[in-house]
């Protein structure tokens, strides 16, 4: 089976510029690696291209995440030690949250095999990242905190969110 290689997001920044006499809104490089990245494609002046435009999210959200993952490394005895993304990554596994399944055929049988998705800024949108988000807090209440509430939870993240920084 082949998987379906996802196509290069290069960062792109909207600027204003005058073009033809006329104000505009255009994309340029966000930075020196994404101009870098343009010119070794070979992308030229009044190339026609397709893109895929998606803002990236919000880095508090990112941050809060991995500080959500060190409260549970901190108090959930099963993750002692465990650093914040692989926390988030057996999470994803254990409640099949945002995984792809593979089925493996070995000795006569099959048997799946699950791979967590990225939970990057280039793989998910705000809407898909706060979905995920949400089910594995979910997750985590049904599972390891039960009777926490998702502002308990959040206060907790936050406050690990302050003692990191």
């Amino acid at each position: 089976m082949t998987t379906k290689r996802k196509p290069e997001r290069i960062p792109m920044r909207f600027v204003e510029a005058v073009v033809d006499g006329i104000k505009r809104r255009v994309l340029v490089a966000a930075d020196q690696m994404a101009a870098a990245r343009l010119k070794t494609r070979k992308f030229n002046t009044h190339d026609l291209v397709f893109a895929e435009l998606r803002q990236p999210r919000n880095p508090k959200f990112h941050r809060f995440v991995h500080a959500f993952a060190m409260a549970i490394a901190d108090n959930v005895e099963a993750f002692e030690g465990i650093d914040p993304h692989t926390v988030i990554k057996r999470i994803q596994l254990e409640g099949n949250i945002g995984c792809d399944e593979l089925f493996i055929q070995a000795h006569g049988q099959t048997f799946p095999y699950r791979i967590p998705r990225s939970l990057s800024f280039e793989s998910l949108d705000e809407g898909e990242f706060q979905e995920l988000f949400g089910q594995i807090r979910d997750y985590v209440v049904r599972t390891y905190w039960p009777g926490c509430t998702d502002f308990q939870i959040d206060q907790m993240a936050e406050f690990m969110q302050d003692r990191a920084a």
